[in-house]
């Protein structure tokens, strides 16, 4: 399947990252001299994504600037300064901006390293594992031995099927989210017009066996404290070497 369309989801507060977000939006946060946003950016273009939204809340200013010079997508911005939405709401706004095409979303902090190209890169293989007749939603997962940055909370488990279910102690495969999925706009026609969080839709689509996830090849980061900027350019460093 060929996906065109996306969101990013950009519009957090970034509290854990304090003081560093103080003063610039944590999509912004640099890491590895890159902002964090450009490497979600980067692999949806990568993909063959021409067209992005992105939600901006928090120093929403300086994440337009940053986004109206982003050579590579035609970027549209879905503006929460009035309102943050939450994940859910946020991403039903700015669905509203593109058509009815099957896209992408990525979360803005959440990336990935070491892609094995040859085979297809993640976002490939995530849209063409996407079965719109069995799935409401395909998650890119990771292994929770492959990452950096993660506070060790599992978040489901994948099953030999693909099918995802919340994780429970004792589970024989543990998985992470890794920020990314790929899911029909129509999924959502009946969403509130308020905030709300989109694991509510994880958890319907569980209950009619209808999430799936994909696991990623390469390295899993996430930057949730100034702390972890470190090790993620370690991580980085490490498997460019």
């Amino acid at each position: 399947m060929k996906i065109t369309d996306a969101m990013v989801l950009a519009a957090g507060l970034g509290t854990r990252l304090r003081p560093v977000t103080d003063t610039i939006p944590k999509p912004l946060v640099k890491v590895a001299g890159k902002a964090m946003i450009e490497y979600a950016l980067d692999l949806l273009a990568d993909a063959g994504v021409e067209r992005v939204v992105v939600n901006v809340h928090h120093h929403a200013e300086q994440m337009i600037d940053y986004l109206e010079s982003y050579p590579r997508l035609q970027v549209i911005v879905s503006d929460e300064r009035e309102a943050l939405m939450n994940s859910g709401g946020g991403l039903a706004k700015g669905l509203r901006l593109l058509g009815d095409a099957t896209v992408f979303v990525m979360n803005a902090d959440l990336f990935w390293i070491g892609d094995k190209r040859n085979h297809g890169s993640n976002l490939e293989r995530l849209a063409s594992f996407f079965d719109p007749a069995r799935m409401d939603m395909a998650l890119l997962c990771a292994d929770p031995d492959h990452t950096s940055g993660h506070n060790g909370k599992n978040d489901f488990n994948l099953d030999e099927q693909g099918h995802l279910t919340r994780y429970q102690p004792g589970d024989a495969r543990p998985v992470v989210y890794a920020g990314a999925l790929v899911m029909n706009p129509s999924l959502l026609a009946d969403a509130p017009p308020d905030a709300f969080n989109l694991n509510i839709y994880f958890d319907r689509a569980i209950a009619k066996g209808r999430l799936f996830g994909l696991t990623l090849n390469g390295h899993w980061i996430t930057v949730g404290t100034p702390e972890a900027i470190g090790e993620a350019e370690d991580a980085i460093r490490s498997l460019q070497n």
